[in-house]
């Protein structure tokens, strides 16, 4: 399209109405830009498709403001307002679409392939062409994306270099000069190659050339020359332009090329002189025209829309042509020169243009529509001396722009790979029904796997679940209620505190004990469920302490601790603890709350005096612990949140029977310590057993947050060490757990100096050792004498009769004893027999 063919439009705002008009108007022009800029490499379906998508998306959402001051440009630059937005919009997102996608990037809607419009099942590409555009199509590939572009501009739309370089600055081409230089390049190739249209010479030393089209738009077919024939003969069938074949008195044009250079004729042709395609029958070459002896030359019109085509000139007294014309009859054909032959097609002289040359009005085929003007005298162009070498014109790669090859509106449509469309169908359709069984299971009540048989539907109201989430259900004892009773534990603990006729309070800690979110800091001890309680739990507790409200409560099996602060429920915690077979020691006390430290208990309602023991120092009488009249104990310094091990308070306890001593290992329950054989255990509140404590206390937090119900230590063995050293005594401390399974026991070994702590021998878990069902015990110790020299000890239970080490250690002893010299981080392997004869390894 050349712009000096509009009118020029002043540079100014664009709406989207004009916008919209410039659009449906130049739609077929802007796809056709579209898919000229898009690389090749898309593929032409995806192409094809990508075009109309970026045309489509290029309507402005609102009023596009122009410049203040419009620029200064020249007449052959005006272009229309609406249509340079809508083109502008179209290079941009043709040009994006042609980057290549890159990891870091963050990708453009043009790179990406287009949602509308979209074809199933079919691929759509233009119609084929001929070799010249193919060859373009090659040599465009080669080209950047501003290469393409500024090649489009200037031989599609005809613009100007100023033109071009403002429009390709305008959509945010880097270097326009350098595109524009890329498209210079690819039309010095276009222009400067020979034409493929061979010429020869006649017998009568005319010239007859090839430059048309043929049905399929192959461009500049070459005439082949006649072999040598007795004159008068047939010429040879198919092949345009042949040179000395006749037909009858002239040259022959069959119908097996069209548009070709027709043959040249005798100066006594039947069909007239030198006339082509006249009203005589078609004897002479078609749409052609005949030299005569004279040497003049005959060339064939282009097709139909192409500009830069050679007319045919008439021999000397041309006579009528096709339509009463004295030139071509042929749309693009550049008449003779005024006065050369008779009236053209529009009866004005010098025949018809219709290409756009200066000096002559003919069809413009461009998108605007303008008309046939009058004849007037052409400006032709060159056409080459007659010789035995001469060659025609050659049609230009930028009128190849216009062709069928480069119309993405004009298509063909193919399937696609049938095979491979049914297989990925086949896939779809199992996938989908993969999916809709895996919803459907997923979906089913329970555990989404099968039925639940008379099971409701999870989402079913249960009265017993409601029952356990109403705070008004909660079991209340009475305080008096106790003393009656025939069992002592939790279940006649009574409801204590000054918030138990808080309802929402009660509510809201019955719901989180429920449905725990997020944001709560829940914990509990091993082997102890925390699912919602299976009915209303028992209320134990509800006030204040230390700036937060805590709940107690009971189900039978575990207590639960709910805790929030004061002013809100953001950072509520909530704790679980297994209590179930609690007898009266075992309900003695619960802890109520732990903070900067120290440790707050709530004691059994039989408990009459508390008091607080330091097990580091045994010949310390105890400092007795306050309450209030609710039964919460003063804070006490928790060796559970100490750092170090310099004193380990606990509680001590006077119920009806007697002293009882509880340890804070970090639970919702404090653990009793005991002193004494498995079978026959006692609190550990006398002399002997604090001595032994005290040496031990420090080895607690080994066994701390396992649900540990009570930690019994007991000496096995009492030995002899060597060198008149002393005596040497062993203890075994086991902690038992509420779950029944998990304990851990310990081997330790006490030297004789009351002061120094106790040293670790080994360590086990599960094992029955040091237990009611399996009392005995072996342990052993790689002891350094006062002399220096280095002994493993080992001792048993009584019912070792010989201990036997090996390994790194070689000794053997009858009895519970063994002392074997051995040299310092010497290892060995430890076992004893009993007095049945059983094998027995040490505790490990």
């Amino acid at each position: 399209m050349s712009t000096q063919d509009l009118v020029p439009s002043p540079v100014g705002p664009v709406d989207v109405e004009q916008a919209e008009a410039a659009l449906v108007e130049r739609y077929p022009r802007l796809v056709r830009i579209a898919y000229l800029v898009l690389p090749p490499s898309l593929g032409r379906n995806r192409r094809v498709l990508t075009a109309h998508a970026l045309v489509q998306r290029s309507l402005p959402r609102r009023r596009v403001p122009g410049p203040a001051v419009p620029v200064p440009r020249l007449a052959e630059d005006a272009v229309d307002p609406g249509y340079a937005y809508v083109r502008g919009e179209v290079l941009r997102q043709a040009l994006i679409a042609g980057l290549p996608l890159r990891r870091l990037a963050l990708p453009r809607r043009a790179q990406f392939p287009p949602l509308l419009p979209h074809v199933w099942g079919l691929r759509l590409f233009p119609r084929v062409g001929g070799a010249d555009e193919l060859a373009l199509d090659q040599r465009l590939s080669r080209l950047s994306g501003p290469g393409r572009a500024a090649y489009v501009l200037r031989g599609l739309e005809r613009q100007g270099d100023p033109e071009v370089l403002r429009v390709l600055a305008s959509v945010g081409v880097e270097d326009p000069a350098a595109a524009l230089a890329e498209a210079d390049a690819l039309d010095e190739v276009d222009t400067g190659d020979p034409s493929p249209a061979g010429s020869v010479a006649g017998p009568g030393g005319g010239l007859g050339a090839a430059e048309g089209f043929g049905r399929d738009r192959r461009s500049e077919r070459v005439g082949e020359q006649g072999g040598p024939r007795e004159p008068g003969g047939p010429g040879r069938t198919g092949n345009p332009g042949a040179i000395g074949g006749t037909d009858g008195a002239g040259g022959t044009d069959r119908a097996g090329g069209t548009d070709g250079i027709g043959g040249t004729h005798g100066a006594a042709s039947t069909d007239g002189a030198g006339g082509t395609d006249g009203a005589v029958p078609r004897d002479g070459g078609r749409e052609g025209s005949a030299a005569g002896p004279g040497g003049g030359l005959g060339a064939a019109p282009g097709r139909p829309g192409y500009a830069d085509r050679v007319g045919g000139q008439g021999g000397p007294g041309g006579g009528g042509g096709r339509s009463g014309s004295g030139g071509a009859d042929t749309p693009g054909l550049d008449a003779p020169p005024a006065g050369a032959g008779a009236n053209g097609r529009d009866g004005h002289p010098g025949g018809t243009n219709r290409a756009p040359h200066p000096g002559g009005s003919g069809r413009a085929d461009h998108a605007d529509g303008n008309g046939r003007g009058d004849g007037g005298p052409s400006a032709p162009r060159p056409v080459a001396a007659a010789g035995p070498l001469a060659r025609s014109g050659r049609v230009s790669g930028a009128a190849l722009l216009e062709s069928d090859e480069f119309d993405p509106c004009a298509l063909q449509a193919r399937p696609t790979d049938l095979m491979r469309r049914r297989q990925h169908g086949r896939a779809a359709l199992v996938a989908a029904a993969a999916l809709v069984v895996c919803g459907a299971l997923l979906g089913l009540p329970g555990d989404g796997w099968g039925r639940n048989g008379a099971a409701a539907p999870s989402y079913a109201r249960n009265p017993a679940a409601e029952a356990a989430l109403d705070p008004g259900a909660l079991k209340r004892v009475a305080p008096a209620a106790w003393p009656g009773s025939t069992r002592q534990d939790f279940s006649v603990w009574p409801a204590r505190g000054g918030l138990t006729d808080d309802s929402a309070l009660l509510r809201r800690a019955l719901a989180v004990w429920a449905r725990p979110g997020a944001s709560v800091r829940s914990s509990a001890t091993p082997g102890t469920p925390v699912g919602p309680p299976m009915g209303p739990p028992q209320l134990l507790f509800a006030g204040v302490v230390d700036g937060a409200r805590v709940v107690l409560l009971h189900d039978g099996l575990r207590a639960v601790r709910y805790a929030e602060p004061v002013d809100g429920t953001a950072g509520a915690a909530l704790d679980f603890a297994r209590t179930d077979g609690a007898d009266s020691v075992g309900s003695t006390a619960l802890v109520l709350s732990r903070a900067a430290g120290n440790v707050r208990y709530l004691t059994a309602p039989w408990v009459k005096e508390t008091a607080v023991r330091d097990l580091l120092a045994p010949a310390k009488a105890p400092r007795p612990l306050v309450r209030d009249a609710q039964g919460m104990t003063d804070p006490v310094p928790s060796p559970a949140l100490a750092k170090g091990c310099t004193r380990w308070n606990t509680l001590q306890v006077r119920d009806g029977s007697g002293l009882r001593l509880l340890a804070d290992l970090g639970e919702l329950a404090p653990a009793r310590l005991l002193w004494g054989p498995p079978a026959a255990p006692v609190d550990a509140t006398g002399p002997q057993a604090r001595e032994a404590w005290a040496r031990t206390a420090c080895q607690l937090t080994a066994v701390g947050g396992n649900g540990v119900r009570s930690v019994n230590a007991w000496r096995f063995a009492r030995q002899p060490l060597p060198e008149g050293a002393g005596r040497g005594t062993w203890l075994c401390t086991r902690a038992e757990t509420w779950r029944g399974t998990g304990s851990r026991v310990l081997a330790q070994f006490l030297v004789p100096s009351p002061t120094v702590p106790a040293a670790l021998a080994a360590r086990s878990e599960g094992s029955p050792a040091c237990g009611v069902r399996d009392p005995r015990v072996l342990a052993g110790v790689l002891w350094q004498a006062p002399s220096g020299g280095w002994y493993v000890l080992a001792a048993g239970s009584p019912d070792f009769t010989a201990l036997e080490t090996s390994g790194g250690v070689k000794g053997r002893s009858d009895g519970p004893f063994l002392a074997v010299k051995a040299k310092a981080g010497a290892r060995a392997d430890l076992d004893g027999t009993l007095r049945d004869g059983t094998r027995v390894a040490a505790l490990r």
